[in-house]
């Protein structure tokens, strides 16, 4: 086999990987086969340094089209007139070209914590935006629920630049407004991130950001909106040109623009009526999983769920995050290990899991299917436990998990 073949044969690998697999990774989606034609198409072949009409290359009439067409079928999505960039790579770049369009580094940002829910690039240590700024974090109550009291008394005391809400790992609804209230207190810059429930909330299932009046929301577009792997940033219109300088020439080069054109097809497919009643599937099947694992006997953190994930926390099972992922793997079942509030582990153990249902719900999965997959979840917990993780047992749940994707076709 040629180097060249064994590549499309691992991509087929893959795919039926993902064909047999329950698909519980909060960040992950299923693209429509129009986002994989656009984002495979000949577009990859143009380069296309700067905006629309403010290029450095010959040759971008067309893909200057796409790319306003993708800008404002973003507006269209979450009904609003602030100004949005599609050129960001990922959640992650976007959130580095939003703090720097308004930061310098060692500004004061105040974020969550990545134990109590935040992403990585919300000021971890260990990732850029943590070494680059000064980050103070404001914690969650006993329960998990973000504490505002802590917000507000955190805002009060360091006087942040910027205020940062959203999270990567969160299961209740997010009060924007209040946020607003205390950035406005203490003069700071609201920005938020929405990139696990920007599905939500152009659905009309999450209160609105762009509502809420804050500066800077960024978003990816691979997880609850269904489209390609990249993200975007949307502002008020006076710090448009900043941002769009921070992309461009700040910290990117060329714009990918047949990720722009899968962006794109994306945007037009959230604006569809479909996409609500998808939506608010996710959200129903989660609560309905959510249920079954309290049912168990399962401790979730925050009691339960508003969007589209949950967090199981294993320490009263005394099994780890990593050991449950690890062998649901084995099972035809991924999710992720996720730190819980007040964690006693190290990230790369967790005392956790966090499952998500939007991917699953695309393929058509229904209530009763994800209940019987928390069933199977439980079953792996309760034999690991035993010490009776074997081949016999693999087999059993495989054969479970089939049954369960087979009802969905």
């Amino acid at each position: 086999m040629s180097d060249i073949q064994c590549i499309f044969s691992l991509i087929e690998e893959e795919k039926a990987r993902q064909s047999r697999t329950i698909e519980l990774i909060a960040s992950e989606n299923f693209v429509s086969e129009n986002v994989l034609r656009a984002a495979g198409s000949c577009l990859t072949n143009k380069y296309a340094e700067g905006y629309p009409g403010k290029r450095y290359y010959g040759g971008c009439h067309i893909v200057d089209r796409i790319e306003d067409l993708c800008r404002e079928q973003w507006k269209q999505v979450f009904h609003t007139d602030y100004h949005v960039n599609v050129q960001p790579h990922s959640g992650s770049q976007a959130n580095g070209e939003a703090y720097a369009a308004v930061l310098k580094p060692g500004d004061t940002i105040l974020s969550m914590s990545l134990d109590n829910g935040a992403h990585l690039t919300h000021g971890s240590p260990v990732n850029f935006s943590g070494k680059l700024y000064n980050v103070v974090f404001y914690n969650t109550d006993d329960n998990g629920f973000i504490n505002m009291d802590d917000v507000r008394t955190k805002a009060l005391e360091c006087r942040p630049k910027l205020i940062l809400a959203g999270a990567s790992a969160y299961p209740r609804i997010i009060d924007f407004k209040a946020f607003r209230a205390i950035a406005d207190e203490v003069g700071a810059l609201l920005m938020v991130d929405i990139a696990h429930i920007a599905g939500l909330v152009a659905a009309g299932c999450h209160p609105s950001p762009f509502e809420a009046g804050c500066d800077i929301i960024t978003t990816t577009t691979h997880k609850t909106l269904r489209g390609p792997r990249g993200g975007l940033i949307f502002c008020k219109p006076e710090l448009a040109k900043k941002v769009d300088s921070a992309v461009f020439p700040g910290n990117q080069g060329g714009p990918l623009e047949h990720i722009i054109a899968a962006k794109a097809v994306a945007a037009v497919e959230a604006c569809d009526p479909s996409f609500t009643a998808y939506i608010r599937s996710v959200v129903a099947n989660c609560r309905a999983m959510a249920d079954e694992f309290i049912r168990l006997g399962y401790d979730l953190v925050t009691g339960g769920t508003d969007n589209h994930l949950f967090l199981v926390d294993l320490t009263k099972q005394n099994v780890t995050g990593k050991a449950l992922q690890n062998a649901l793997d084995e099972c035809d079942i991924t999710l992720n290990k996720n730190c819980v509030p007040n964690e006693k582990r190290s990230p790369m153990v967790t005392s956790g899991v966090r499952v998500g249902t939007a991917a699953m719900t695309t393929r058509g999965m229904t209530a009763d299917g994800f209940v019987a997959t928390a069933r199977v979840i439980d079953r792996a917990v309760k034999a690991l436990q035993a010490d009776a993780f074997n081949e016999d047992f693999i087999a059993s749940a495989k054969a479970d998990v089939a049954a369960i994707i087979a009802r969905i076709g």
